[in-house]
């Protein structure tokens, strides 16, 4: 009466068997990649250079503006004295029409 089915794996075995392994293969893959994560992320600190705060950009003044429409042609050189005399606070400024 103790060996029925001849010793062999009934139901329960088979599918505890398959559970297990799927968890080990699991935690097998789990493993790797967190190894992997972890020696990617991790740099030797004597041979990387010192992390230097990012400035923030520098905005561009009216007058670098003024310079640079002079540059691309948009105003003629009369017109950009003239502007930047009025942005120096020197004149009054130009009537556009």
């Amino acid at each position: 009466m103790m060996y029925w089915n001849d010793g062999g794996m009934n139901g329960w075995g088979i599918g505890l068997m398959t559970v297990s392994m799927l968890l080990f293969w699991a935690l097998v893959i789990f493993g790797v990649v967190a190894l992997v994560r972890h020696l990617g992320r991790t740099a030797p600190h004597s041979s990387s250079a010192p992390v230097r705060p990012v400035a923030p950009p520098q905005r561009t003044t009216a007058e670098q503006l003024l310079a640079e429409r002079l540059a691309r042609g948009e105003i003629d050189p009369d017109e950009y004295r003239t502007r930047l005399d009025v942005l120096r606070g020197g004149g009054e400024p130009p009537v556009s029409g």
